[in-house]
């Protein structure tokens, strides 16, 4: 199989699994000028932001929760995920868990993600593939750039997103896990984000900003005094293909326990599935 029929395959693989599939099964089942960090107020609140990936990658590693709740057809439903990322390589793991099936009879399977710059590999990833391989997909040719895609967004590649803040509001001091973090909310464009993005999310976020329904994302992020990000809630719009629905999607990722050891390592090209993957069957 050519690179261009393999990258087709992928983005087919993942986006009618994670994507059509789940948004199928959900039909059928401020102002800128408020406080900032330190005391800054207005444009500082949006800097303090911006500079939050940089943060992240100057901290080294973490532990990663996310959540990604899809609403469709007035039902809900959640992916979850857990594991951990190194901000400075770029690569991260994590564990994702699938809803039950609408009848609540049973559960998917996990599927194991390695997130890499420009890249998503996958276990356990749907029907036809073998056990021991990986699917590998280009996230520079989905059209929401992996933030929604795979069940889970990149920690770091969220953290970037920031980099296109353009309002913020400081809310106040808040506790998550024990933790003083201070509280903001804001919108970011995928446009500007990319533009001012590490080069590994540049063209990911680049593609995110063509292929939503909008290219402004509104989010909710918890500092805390190191301006490490603990939380952060953003908020997507896409179009399912298929049913041409709107699809909301909320993402939610929590930090914690930095510089925690990492040892990610990508799949050998040996080990990476080439084949032909059934697109009418979520992973299981």
């Amino acid at each position: 199989m050519d690179r261009r029929q393999h990258r087709r395959t992928g983005k087919t693989a993942v986006t009618v699994g994670l994507v059509v599939g789940l948004g199928a099964c959900a039909t059928g089942c401020g102002g800128a000028t408020a406080e900032g960090a330190g005391g800054a107020t207005g444009d500082n609140t949006v800097t303090f932001l911006t500079r939050a990936a940089d943060t992240l990658r100057s901290t080294g590693t973490s532990k990663a929760t996310t959540s990604m709740e899809m609403a469709t057809g007035g039902t809900r439903v959640t992916i979850r995920g857990k594991g951990v990322y190194d901000y400075d390589r770029q690569l991260g793991r994590l564990t994702v868990v699938l809803p039950q099936d609408p009848t609540g009879a049973s559960e998917h399977r996990p599927i194991t993600e390695l997130l890499a710059p420009g890249a998503l590999f996958m276990k356990n990833r749907g029907a036809g593939v073998p056990a021991d391989k990986w699917v590998r997909v280009e996230t520079t040719a989905l059209s929401d750039g992996n933030l929604v895609t795979g069940g889970a967004t990149d920690p770091f590649a969220a953290a970037e997103l920031l980099r296109g803040t353009r309002t913020a509001t400081y809310l106040g001091k808040t506790e998550l896990a024990g933790t003083e973090v201070r509280h903001y909310r804001g919108t970011a464009d995928l446009a500007t984000a990319a533009r001012a993005a590490s080069p590994g999310n540049r063209a990911s976020l680049a593609a995110a900003a063509k292929g939503f329904a909008t290219a402004e994302v509104p989010f909710d992020a918890y500092l805390d005094d190191q301006g490490r990000i603990r939380k952060l809630r953003e908020r997507f719009s896409f179009v399912n293909d298929s049913s041409k629905d709107t699809v909301a999607v909320a993402s939610t990722t929590l930090l914690y326990d930095f510089g925690t050891p990492v040892d990610v390592k990508l799949p050998r090209s040996r080990d990476i599935y080439a084949g032909r993957i059934a697109e009418n069957q979520p992973a299981h």
